[in-house]
């Protein structure tokens, strides 16, 4: 058990649980009670069609054991990189609670109701910049931008702002789920479930379960 500053470790890392996605669900929630803008925020790592990884910021929209759920610009670098290569890694960091989850997994893309659904519940400035915006793409000045948004709330007064045909969610599946618990002196506690080829993730025999030195 971890001596250091952070929280009683909600897991015996010795002997593990054999289902990761309670403590997945556990530690998500705790997260959220912390006093911090965005505890849902996790870095989104990807490659690009030449091999090139790059990585950014995305918010967790959905956590099933089917996979965790974000939402974007399907033609921006993180859509194309998807496109090109249908796997990606998720990393929390949550150091109030001296905290890591990683995930890694395959990518798919959520249903059009699903992504319907999340972009109508969207602040209606954030729909219009949707359409705006060509996330990724060069733009020649703040102005320039601020004058496509004009012209796309002009074209979408009065009406409901439909969800761009570009835009939409990902889900990535949970294959590889690691837990991180922070030690003061370094010695920190890691575990790492891995899906078991052949199994859905559904249920507690489908992962592999292994400590890892720090």
């Amino acid at each position: 058990m971890s001596t250091g500053h952070g929280p009683t470790p909600s897991i015996n890392f010795d002997t593990p649980p054999t289902d990761p996605f309670p403590i997945l669900e556990q530690w998500l929630a705790e997260a959220m009670q912390l006093p911090t803008p965005n505890p849902n925020a996790m870095t989104l790592a990807t490659v690009d069609a030449d091999g090139a990884p790059s990585a950014r910021i995305v918010l967790l929209r959905g956590l099933t054991r089917d996979g965790a759920r974000f939402f974007t610009n399907r033609e921006s670098r993180k859509g194309r990189a998807l496109a090109a290569h249908a796997r990606a890694a998720l990393l929390f960091h949550w150091d109030a609670l001296d905290r890591q989850v990683r995930i890694e997994g395959r990518v798919m893309l959520a249903s059009d109701a699903e992504s319907d659904e999340y972009f109508a519940h969207r602040p209606v400035d954030s729909r219009v910049n949707a359409w705006a915006s060509a996330q990724s793409e060069p733009v020649a000045s703040r102005e320039e931008l601020e004058r496509r948004a004009t012209e796309m709330t002009a074209r979408f007064a009065g009406i409901d702002v439909p969800r761009p045909p570009h835009w939409g969610g990902y889900r990535v599946s949970l294959d590889r789920i690691e837990f991180w618990q922070g030690d003061k002196y370094r010695l920190h506690d890691r575990i790492v479930y891995t899906r078991r080829v052949g199994t859905s993730g559904s249920a507690p025999g489908d992962y592999g379960v292994e400590r890892l030195c720090p």
